[in-house]
């Protein structure tokens, strides 16, 4: 238990030294934006491809599985509020972080942990270089945006699967579909999955980069700083899943 409570302390440190290194990291122009770029690049574009076939085929699913179930009761308007509490509100925010967590917080923890061990973080701190902030702050900027805008794709793609479904089953209008998807969707829903997709991204940015600079001397810790931050990612991603749709449902009066 000690130890769950010095690393929950470890982790606030760290970041407090990321939003102050965030700061400054837009307030000048530095080299380390490159690294910003080509995190983005990574975690963002690279996952495109993955996140467009998901969000196509769980659009697809719930309508496949759900039309046939609400039709059987004349409750067919229910899937357009189905659409948007899972797609948008729950799964959409909670898969892309799981994507970019096997994409990403294995790649920065141990890419983090073998500039550690290879004296490279060192070198940085010898000519007066912040390595926290050179480092850690363009990725935990690169992998908060993507995950941000990997959200706003998959729901994009996802309702998009689900008018594919539907149409082929009725031939619905699109204008129609997407005007009752928009009569459901409501502003808490929006806020609510943004909320999701952002501090999903802080966390795993968060967790793979503290476990990143945690590694001492030993090359052996490098892999096992990619299986915690894994680990870890997942654990507080399902926590802070559970924690924002529970506010949601107390403010929403369910």
């Amino acid at each position: 238990m000690g130890d769950f409570f010095k690393s929950i302390l470890y982790s606030l440190g760290f970041f407090s030294r990321l939003v102050k290194g965030t700061g400054r990291f837009f307030s000048k122009r530095q080299a380390s934006q490159k690294i910003l770029i080509m995190q983005i690049l990574f975690t963002f574009v690279e996952a495109l491809g993955i996140s467009t076939l998901l969000a196509l085929g769980i659009g697809a699913a719930v309508n496949i599985i759900g039309l046939p179930v609400l039709a059987s009761i004349n409750q067919e308007r229910l899937i357009y509020t189905l659409l948007i509490t899972i797609i948008t509100r729950e799964l959409g925010p909670l898969l892309m972080a799981f994507i970019i967590i096997a994409r990403s917080a294995t790649a920065i923890a141990t890419e983090i942990a073998g500039m550690v061990i290879s004296h490279e973080v060192e070198a940085y701190i010898s000519i007066g270089v912040d390595p926290i902030e050179h480092l850690g702050v363009p990725r935990f900027l690169g992998v908060s945006i993507s995950l941000f805008m990997l959200n706003i794709y998959f729901n994009i793609f996802g309702l998009a699967g689900s008018y594919l479904v539907a149409s082929f089953f009725n031939s619905l209008p699109a204008a129609v579909y997407f005007g009752n998807l928009l009569d459901v969707l409501t502003f808490p829903d929006l806020v609510v999955s943004l909320a999701k997709s952002i501090g999903f991204g802080m966390v795993i940015a968060l967790v793979a980069i503290s476990r990143g600079f945690s590694v001492e001397r030993a090359s052996t810790e490098v892999p096992v700083a990619g299986l915690k931050a894994v680990g870890a990612s997942f654990g507080w991603c399902i926590s802070l899943n559970i924690l924002l749709s529970v506010i949601y449902y107390i403010l929403q009066g369910v």
